[in-house]
Parts: structure tokens; C-alpha cells; sequence
């Protein structure tokens, strides 16, 4: 017989009819005549409610039958009179693919700390969080491309490994195929790349912008979605060595423009949660977080500030005048802190804020530089609960004014000579931005660790799985 889905079964009213449903036991309770099994198969977050009359499966049977064991349940469909539920199965033939020793199993029917399901990041998919989790997260990614493709934009795949020059990046993860216990050198010690792969030095990608902009300046609006890697020693909730980035670059846009779509872009993916994630939703907002569903509702519906960056010190500066403690410093020319965004973003305006026109020097060199030659055309949004969300801005397109730039900083430049010549061969006005796809899941399901919004998180000390 072919298997039905959970989620299908549940919103079947074929009563009467035999179906099969396979699936992992999430508990099993009952008395001397019947037994009731909750069954999960990951379709859905609800479970259907096998009833086994001992009549017809003897009790014997079931004794592999234990939280976390595979089975396959073959019965009928029938209207459910218990809570919860409007259909179970009466079952007439129970299968165990796999068995789960109860005295090891490590997901038992109890709460268990987000703490220590990462430390068993194998099986935590099969926990009712996680679940709803990766069921949102592909629903995210879907959206994404939906929107990108319904708006023109071509999915454009940039390297993984870069062999730009390194030099200075301390935060990328090196490539290499040599013998670390016996690296080649030069005559003044450095280590020779020639015997490498590459033959020069490689990494593992910080971002794909770069790259893109080069796709932008040919088919005119791209985006990147792919895993990017930072090696920084953060152990905080807010930071992953491993994660994944949306990138699009448009050209022939200005930053108002640029701000239109980064809002509408972002109230499409929080609609499309919205809108094909309910039951998962419904249950993180029951469990974790109240205010879940009524905040992304709020996105939804409002406009979002746009909000030069001077004002926005303006305002920090006068809460601070009338008793706002903060922890950091926030004067004129200094980076943001998430306190001061959340503020903004929360208790000041209360709906999301674009920050435009940052100072040059807290800002990367490829940014458009305003008139008043101190502040660059940023356009970063502010989340509630999140802080930044999206970084993003209008390019320099100009080739002496970007390479004046890259002077000043000092930046070395000599492996990027491809980049370069966009701006000495048909150079055009472009921008874009880039979103962390784990912050936007972050928002999206109210959890408070980014370590639980991606299947198997990579941090310093933990490679695991």
C-alpha cells in the first residue's frame, strides 16, 4: 500500500478507508485493552494517533514500540474523538523498521535545554522545535528565490574558494593542499605557494559581492545565495563561522531604489512565513515566543523609516539626556551597537529603520561616497528583536574615486584587477545588499540563539557532526 503522508492524513476526510502511514513513535500511552501511538513523520508538526486495540495486534507485539523507534502503521481512517485531532487510525498491522532502546535514547518525552540538543545536533530535527525550525527554513529559502525570480533576477553562483589575496584578512579560513608539518619557504621565510594548488594563497569566502557585481554589470540584476565563511573567535548568540547569504546586485539603481526593494523583499519573505508556515509558527509563538506572530504581522503592515545616520545619533543622544543608559559609546563616527539599533527600531519609532548615509570610516571602501565627502550610501535595516538585519549600499562606480579609496586604506589590491575593471570597461551605477539568511531566521521564529536556526551550527571549538 502507498504511504500517505502525516499532514495529508490529518486533513483527510476519506473515513472508512485504509491507509498507511510510516513514521518515529513521539510517545505511546494506554491501558490493558489499547494503546495509543502519537506518530511524526515531518510533514507536518502534528502527530496522528495510531489506536491499537489488543484484539487485533497483541500487546507482545508492541514491545519494540518505544519513544524514537520507526514504524509503519497500516489501518483505517476514522474520526477522532479525542482532543486534538480529527482523524487517528484504528490500526490493523504495525511494522518496526528500527527500534530505540528507551535506556539510551537520548530525546525522551520531556523538555530538554536548547543547550543540550546541541549537543546532539544528529537528532534534534526530530524534536517539535526543530522540526517546525527546517520545515521554516525551507520555506525561507523558497521564498527567496520566488522572489528573486518573480522579480527578474537571475540566481547567479559565485566561488566558494578565493584565491584574491588574502593578505591582512585574518578572519577568512585558508585552502590548502600542503604539508603543514613541512611548509615550503622562501628565502625570507615566507611560505612559498608554487607546490599549493592554487599556486598562490586561497580561502574560503567571506562574501560573494565582489563577484556578483561582476554578474551585475553583465545580465543587470543577480542575486548569490550560498554559504559563506568568517573565522572569527565569536562565541556569541549572534555569530556562526559557517552561514549562508543572500547577495543581489542591481545596476542602474540609486539608494532609494535600493531601499525599495530591500523593504519589499523583506515583507515577502516574512508574508510567505506567514502565509505557508502557520502550524510551525503557531507553535513557536506558544512555546518560545508570545509575541512571535503579532511582530512579524507588524512588518507586514507599516512602513518602514528611512533614517540618515546623524539623526539617528541625534535621537541616541538625546535619550541618553533624559536617562537611557546604554552600554557603549555612541557618538558621531561611531559603529552602532545592536542596543542602540533595538532602540531605535523598538522603542523610538517602533517599526524597522533603513540607517542611510554612514560615516566613511566605519563603512567598506566600495561604498558610494556622498557629496559631503564624510559620508558613504549605506542602507542598512534595522529589525525589532534582531538589530541589523540587511547591510547594504549604492557602489562606488567611479574608477579613480574607488582606487583613491582603496590608497587611502591601504587595501591590497594586486589579486583584484578583475574587479577593478568594471570600473575601467563600461562602468554603471549599481548597489545591493546583503542578508544573513540565519538572522532573517532568527527573526522569523523568534529564537535566541543562531546556533538553533541551522542544522549543524560551526563555531570556534565546534566542528561536531
Amino acid at each position: 500500500m502507498k504511504r500517505t503522508e502525516i499532514k495529508d492524513a490529518l486533513q483527510s476526510t476519506e473515513y472508512g478507508k485504509q491507509i498507511n502511514v510510516k513514521g518515529w513513535v513521539r510517545s505511546r500511552r494506554g491501558n490493558k485493552n489499547v494503546s495509543f501511538i502519537a506518530l511524526n513523520d515531518g510533514s507536518t508538526i502534528k502527530n496522528i494517533q495510531i489506536v491499537v486495540d489488543f484484539e487485533k495486534i497483541p500487546e507482545s507485539d508492541l514491545q519494540p514500540v518505544t519513544t524514537g523507534s520507526c514504524i509503519s502503521a497500516t489501518g483505517t481512517l476514522v474520526e477522532s474523538m479525542g482532543k486534538g485531532q480529527t482523524v487517528e487510525i484504528q490500526a490493523t498491522e504495525i511494522e518496526v523498521y528500527g527500534t530505540a532502546d528507551p535506556n539510551t535514547y537520548p530525546l525522551q518525552k520531556k523538555g530538554h535545554t536548547m543547550e543540550y540538543l546541541r549537543e546532539i545536533a544528529h537528532l534534534r530535527p526530530r524534536t517539535n522545535t526543530f522540526g517546525a525550525i527546517l520545515r521554516i527554513r525551507h520555506n525561507m529559502a523558497i521564498a527567496i528565490h520566488t522572489y528573486f525570480h518573480q522579480h527578474g533576477y537571475f540566481y547567479f553562483h559565485t566561488p566558494l574558494i578565493t584565491a584574491s589575496d588574502c593578505e591582512g584578512a585574518g578572519q577568512m579560513f585558508q585552502v590548502t593542499t600542503k604539508n603543514l608539518y613541512n611548509l615550503k619557504k622562501d628565502e625570507n621565510g615566507q611560505i612559498d605557494y608554487s607546490d599549493d594548488f592554487f599556486g598562490k594563497m586561497a580561502a574560503l569566502t567571506v562574501s560573494g559581492q565582489l563577484e556578483g557585481e561582476l554578474g551585475a554589470m553583465a545580465l543587470g540584476k543577480i542575486y548569490t545565495f550560498g554559504p559563506t565563511f568568517r573565522a572569527e573567535n565569536s562565541n556569541t548568540p549572534r555569530h556562526l563561522a559557517e552561514f549562508w547569504m543572500i547577495e543581489p546586485e542591481v545596476a542602474f539603481i540609486q539608494k532609494d531604489e535600493l531601499m525599495d526593494i530591500e523593504e519589499d523583499f523583506l515583507k515577502f519573505c516574512v508574508k510567505w512565513a506567514l502565509d505557508n508556515c502557520h502550524d510551525d509558527l503557531q507553535f513557536l509563538n506558544d512555546m518560545f515566543d508570545k509575541g512571535l506572530i503579532d511582530r512579524l504581522k507588524s512588518v507586514i503592515d507599516t512602513e518602514f523609516v528611512r533614517l540618515p545616520y546623524t539623526e539617528g545619533i541625534n535621537i541616541l543622544q538625546e535619550a541618553i539626556k533624559n536617562g537611557k543608559k546604554f552600554e557603549f559609546p555612541c557618538n558621531w563616527g561611531d559603529d552602532l551597537a545592536s542596543e542602540h539599533e533595538r532602540y531605535l527600531v523598538e522603542e523610538h519609532f517602533g517599526k524597522p529603520v533603513i540607517m542611510t548615509d554612514y560615516p566613511k570610516e566605519i563603512k567598506a571602501f566600495y561604498m558610494k561616497l556622498n557629496e559631503d565627502n564624510k559620508t558613504v550610501q549605506g542602507t542598512d535595516v534595522l529589525f525589532p528583536a534582531i538589530g541589523e538585519i540587511i547591510g547594504g549600499s549604492v557602489r562606488e562606480e567611479d574608477y579613480d574615486k574607488l582606487m583613491a579609496e582603496i590608497e587611502r586604506r591601504q587595501i591590497p589590491m594586486k589579486d583584484m584587477w578583475w574587479y577593478l575593471d568594471t570600473r575601467r570597461y563600461g562602468s554603471a551605477p549599481h548597489a545591493g545588499f546583503g542578508l544573513g539568511f540565519e538572522r532573517l531566521m532568527l527573526f522569523v521564529t523568534g529564537m535566541q540563539n543562531i546556533r538553533d536556526v541551522i542544522p549543524f551550527p560551526r563555531t570556534p571549538k565546534s566542528a561536531e557532526f
